[in-house]
């Protein structure tokens, strides 16, 4: 304690003239209107300054729970605006399970990915706790991501579409044409649309989306677009090649996909021992 009074004795005069100092700014600031304006402004200018400064460093933190919370927000908006699409050729029947939606959408983060490989697989952040099942389809903003392999309690694993032997039931939007997309282990950003007959007239630009035809994913969701075309030298099938609208190399979120029917449509087709593209 002595050495504390000592200390603040031997700078006395520093003290006096800071104390001496401030009771001239509050007396100016106080008594002279232009001057209390300028301080006042300058004052707020540099709280403001500081203030958002701390905004911005503590919401970055905050950038994951964030996501987080829009990426579920936007698979209940899917839901919601699956529960209002009805078919044109279709009547709106106020009963109970007609308003049931046909599917389900959920939200994950990617946390491990990979493109290199012929066989690539996708972990996602959530799992059976959160009601994530095997065969549900994946999607993002952009379009198709893959297919839900298996899950734990905590994470899923799902079958890229940069995998060789996932098939997706597609068609060309313009013409309705139906085939297969199927990724040729090549390069990351394109794949095959298989199965499309010859003499259908294709054009480089075509849109590519799901077909519906199967029970994972909804009809109209964006694949890619046709980026060659070209004659099948041995088959009589076009060869095509897409351009996939998905940047496998930069996944963050996803959105999953089930539809409530699936089982009832699976077993059917099993008892009829028809093989149903995924």
């Amino acid at each position: 304690m002595q050495r504390i009074l000592l200390f603040l004795y031997s700078i006395r005069a520093f003290l006096l003239f800071i104390i001496l100092e401030t009771l001239a700014i509050w007396l100016v600031t106080s008594y002279n209107s232009p001057q209390g304006a300028v301080f006042f402004n300058s004052s707020n200018f540099i709280t403001g300054k500081f203030l958002n400064t701390k905004e911005g460093f503590t919401s970055y933190f905050e950038l994951a729970s964030a996501n987080d919370a829009l990426a579920q927000k936007n698979a209940e908006l899917l839901k919601q605006l699956d529960q209002l699409s009805h078919p044109a050729d279709s009547v709106h029947i106020p009963l109970d399970s007609t308003l049931e939606s046909r599917y389900n959408f959920k939200a994950a983060k990617v946390i491990n990915n990979s493109i290199r490989l012929n066989q690539n697989h996708i972990t996602l952040n959530k799992g059976a706790k959160d009601g994530i099942k095997a065969g549900m389809g994946v999607f993002n903003e952009q379009g198709i991501v893959g297919r839900v392999k298996g899950v734990s309690n905590n994470f899923a694993s799902v079958i890229s579409l940069l995998h060789t032997d996932l098939l997706i039931s597609s068609k060309i939007k313009s013409t309705d044409v139906f085939g297969s997309t199927q990724w040729d282990g090549k390069l990351s950003n394109k794949a095959k649309l298989k199965y499309v007959p010859r003499h259908v007239k294709v054009q480089a630009g075509d849109t590519v989306i799901t077909s519906g035809y199967n029970a994972v994913f909804p009809e109209g969701l964006l694949v890619g677009t046709i980026d060659e075309v070209k004659p099948g030298t041995e088959t009589n099938y076009l060869d095509i090649t897409i351009k996939l609208a998905v940047n496998f190399s930069q996944l963050t979120y996803v959105y999953l996909v089930e539809n409530n029917r699936e089982a009832e449509l699976d077993s059917l087709q099993d008892s009829l021992d028809i093989v149903n593209e995924q």
